[in-house]
Parts: structure tokens; C-alpha cells; sequence
């Protein structure tokens, strides 16, 4: 069975805001962890070295075709509850938020990109959804590796970022 998109697209003030969640049956320390951790990151997302008290990082997307390695900023890091991060791509930088919580063993990670360019959000929106369910199959036992972007995310989930967009205007 096919994901079914559920991020959302808002607009505050000039510049819209991706949101992307998803809940854990785990502590928010585990979750945390999952982010942040080199380790437990490269299974989903990506690698990074050096020392993030720096406030910053190498970084490379782990599963996107000829990726370099480049610098992430450390906006805020205030475990186990946020980390704000920046990364350019180029000439454009892209603002990355992770803000957890956790109610009665459950754990949701909020994930959103304020400033998503308005004609990337069609693929944006989709990408987000497969790392995440990347995340999602990492940290329950599966296979991150049968998230399959080609066949579920991107172009299946474009239609609904379109009509995100369509929302905001």
C-alpha cells in the first residue's frame, strides 16, 4: 500500500512553511537520538563530521545521487526537544527545524523548512515524506531501503503539495 501524503504547506507573513510529522512509540530521548546521532542518522538521512559545539558540521545527504559534502549550520540544539539547522544548497539555503514531544510514551517529531521556495514545495513536500518514513522504517525494525521515492513519493505525492500551495494563495 502506497503512503499517503500528510504535510502541509502554510504561509506566514511572506514566505511559506513545510510541516512534515510523525509519532513514535518510543521516548523522546530515542527519537532524539535518531536525529542527531551519526550513526543512527546514516540509516535514514545522511552523515555528518566534526564537532556540532562549533556550531556547525560537515554534511552530506546519504541517499541523494552525486551529493557533496558541505557545511550545516547549527542554529539552536536544545536536546531532546529542538534542533534548527541551515544548509545551502548553492546559492539558496534551506532552514530545517525538528521540534519533539513526548505524551504518554509517544514521541512526535515535528519537521518543518520555513522559507521552501513556492516552485520547489511539489518536490520538496514529497522528499520530506520519504526521509521521514525512511526515519519511520529505521527506528521500528524495517528496512529503510524498500521506501522506495521514485514509485511512492515523487511524482505520487506532488498533486498534493500543489494543492497545499493552491491553499495558501
Amino acid at each position: 500500500m502506497s503512503p499517503v501524503p500528510d504535510g502541509r504547506v502554510v504561509r506566514l507573513a511572506d514566505r511559506l512553511v513545510l510541516h512534515v510529522d510523525r509519532s513514535f512509540d518510543a521516548p523522546i530521548e530515542d527519537v532524539w537520538a535518531a536525529i542527531t546521532e551519526p550513526d543512527r542518522l546514516a540509516r535514514w538521512l545522511g552523515t555528518w563530521r566534526g564537532d556540532p559545539t562549533e556550531g556547525h558540521v560537515m554534511w552530506r545527504m546519504g541517499f541523494e545521487e552525486g551529493a557533496d559534502e558541505h557545511e550545516l549550520e547549527i542554529r539552536e540544539c536544545r536536546p531532546p526537544h529542538r534542533l534548527a539547522v541551515t544548509t545551502y544548497l548553492g546559492e539558496q539555503a534551506w532552514y530545517l527545524e525538528a521540534d519533539l514531544s513526548e505524551s504518554e510514551g509517544v514521541t512526535t517529531l515535528s519537521f518543518s523548512q520555513p522559507g521552501v521556495d513556492h516552485d520547489d514545495v511539489p518536490s520538496v513536500g514529497p522528499g520530506w515524506e520519504y526521509y521521514l518514513d525512511r526515519l519511520v522504517a529505521a527506528e521500528t525494525g524495517g528496512d529503510p531501503a524498500t521506501v522506495d521515492f521514485d514509485r511512492d513519493y515523487y511524482p505520487a505525492m506532488a498533486e498534493h503539495y500543489r494543492a497545499e500551495l493552491d491553499a495558501t494563495a
